[in-house]
């Protein structure tokens, strides 16, 4: 279990605010931070980290990490933080990036090869791609068996193909480590993907805290429309299927029959139309 309760005054996007936060995240669970820029969410993660300092406590599986009396310091928190700009030593390969954190070559190389970065082992930084560089990042993140992974916007930069392979891996190595994961993300099919749990803040405060479907579905009215989106899911309720659907910043819900169903796939590109006011969705 980890117990956050925090404050700071922070200067936001609409001037000085207080970032006021009290949270409890159960162990092994992956939670995604949302919100506008300038509402408070790495700041959150860099108290969280120790990179930033803050009134209040936090403790994580019966070990204070911050309070009136304790404050300890960032390498000693057992966490793997993943930046946006992935901060590699660029004089350093792939390998030796990640035994920088930990002389554990087993490790390093399990990891390279569930990243499929094996044969890039002993390439510099400047010498991959975006993509490349971020699954560095993450691997290097797991060199400690973190505990506690923090992942600020990681795949922002990346191309939406490159996003999909990654939010693959990063789910993988959630699972594989068992470490609790909290992402800052602005992206709702990537929360619905991977997250168990979505928590919104605005100016400094939680305004939505819920599991992903709740917090991010946003269901449009009857009127006439044609949009192209990607599947994300197919839950069947009673004797019904009902299609989760990301379309740009939105997520809705469409009902299918059977047959259409099981002609549909998680990833599948579709098109969402209307029929007599109604949804209906076909395979691009």
């Amino acid at each position: 279990m980890i117990e956050i309760s925090t404050e700071k005054e922070l200067l936001g996007s609409l001037g000085k605010m207080d970032l006021c936060i009290d949270l409890r995240i159960d162990r092994q669970s992956f939670v995604a931070l949302s919100g506008q820029s300038g509402s408070g969410k790495t700041t959150l993660l860099r108290i969280i980290a120790g990179l930033e300092k803050a009134k209040g406590r936090i403790c994580v599986d019966g070990e204070v990490w911050l309070d009136q009396n304790v404050y300890r310091a960032p390498q000693k928190r057992g966490i793997g933080f993943v930046f946006q700009d992935y901060a590699l030593f660029p004089n350093m390969s792939v390998l030796e990036n990640l035994l920088f954190v930990k002389k554990d070559k087993a490790l390093a190389e399990q990891l390279l090869e569930m990243t499929e970065l094996s044969e890039l082992a002993h390439r510099k930084p400047a010498t991959l791609s975006g993509g490349q560089k971020q699954r560095v990042s993450l691997c290097r993140a797991m060199m400690n068996r973190p505990k506690l992974l923090l992942m600020d916007e990681p795949l922002s930069a990346l191309d939406p193909s490159m996003r999909t392979k990654l939010q693959h891996e990063i789910l993988s190595l959630h699972k594989a480590f068992e470490t609790t994961t909290i992402m800052v993300s602005h992206d709702p099919s990537e929360m619905y993907k991977l997250s168990s749990r979505v928590v919104v803040l605005s100016q400094g405060k939680i305004v939505q805290d819920g599991d992903a479907k709740s917090v991010l579905l946003r269901t449009q009215g009857s009127q006439k429309f044609s949009f192209e989106g990607e599947l994300l899911d197919i839950v069947k309720v009673d004797v019904i299927y009902v299609a989760i659907v990301a379309i740009g910043q939105q997520i809705v819900e469409v009902v299918l029959d059977e047959g259409e169903a099981q002609n549909l796939r998680a990833g599948d590109i579709v098109n969402i139309g209307t029929k007599a006011f109604a949804p209906i969705l076909h395979k691009k």
